[in-house]
């Protein structure tokens, strides 16, 4: 069975990829749509690592919580 990678193209078909984009938005835009990518990005790695800490603390409450159930049916 082959294996079909999206993106997987490199050197003229990356260069007619980067001309198509330029003809496009224009030199003028590319850096206002390369800041905005990078904006989007970086909010939604903080958004991620806020729901990664979220869950792990939740996590960490569970388990304090259920040792504190086993010790008082223990005692």
């Amino acid at each position: 069975m082959e294996n079909i990678f999206l993106f997987n193209f490199f050197g003229p078909e990356m260069l007619v990829v980067l001309f198509a984009i330029l003809l496009l938005f224009g030199g003028k835009k590319i850096p206002e749509l390369m800041r905005g990518i990078g904006k989007g990005i970086r909010e939604f790695n903080a958004a991620r690592s806020s729901l990664e800490s979220e869950l792990k603390e939740g996590m960490r409450e569970a388990e304090r919580k259920e040792l504190e159930e086993k010790q008082n049916k223990d005692a």
